[in-house]
């Protein structure tokens, strides 16, 4: 049974899945690249696409949370538990956190690490950190803790999901997924 919920705006509904779809390859790429024995050649593409796509990453961040700063998110429907509220609520404040944490953290391990991000070097970006093998460290276990930590919630927030699509059917999918029902309730509203 579908509940009718309110959805979020199109742009945020945008700029949610640009984001999905950088930052679910960027996950297995980030942990295959520090493999050990993997092909060179394929470890070079990835660590050349996860800190080019890092960069990307940070901009669309940014984008987002101006966006949602000026645009808060609608009401969580009321057909919802207290607890998953709060569940959901905290889920997308650490991933926003993390997703701020990860392309700084990386950022700052590849700048301080001495090695180049090749996007930002074709536009004259310049390093904004100095070269130092410590600061490159504590950057590199920063961003790998994250790593495991946003992957995790990445998991469970594509779990909690596909519950409400699948399972549930309680129109919670739909207000970020652009269903024929939501459409026409959006442009209702609109």
């Amino acid at each position: 049974m579908t509940i009718p919920v309110q959805s979020y705006k199109r742009p945020a509904r945008w700029i949610h899945w640009l984001m999905a779809l950088c930052i679910i390859p960027m996950i297995p790429a980030g942990f295959i690249m520090i493999q050990e024995g993997i092909p060179r050649a394929l470890q070079n593409t990835l660590f050349l696409f996860h800190k080019n796509m890092g960069s990307l990453l940070l901009l669309l961040i940014v984008v987002r949370l101006l966006y949602r700063w000026r645009n808060p998110a609608p009401a969580e429907p009321a057909h919802l538990p207290d607890w998953q509220v709060k569940v959901a609520a905290l889920t997308h404040w650490l991933l926003y956190a993390l997703l701020v944490v990860m392309p700084l953290s990386g950022y700052i391990r590849v700048r301080a690490g001495g090695f180049p991000i090749e996007a930002l070097d074709a536009l004259g970006v310049p390093a904004l950190v100095p070269r130092s093998d410590q600061l490159a460290a504590v950057a590199k276990d920063v961003h790998l803790f994250a790593g495991y930590a946003i992957a995790g919630l990445v998991a469970m927030h594509i779990a909690a999901a596909l519950h409400h699509a699948v399972i549930k059917r309680d129109g919670v999918f739909s207000r970020m997924w652009v269903t024929p029902a939501s459409r026409a309730r959006r442009d209702a509203a609109e």
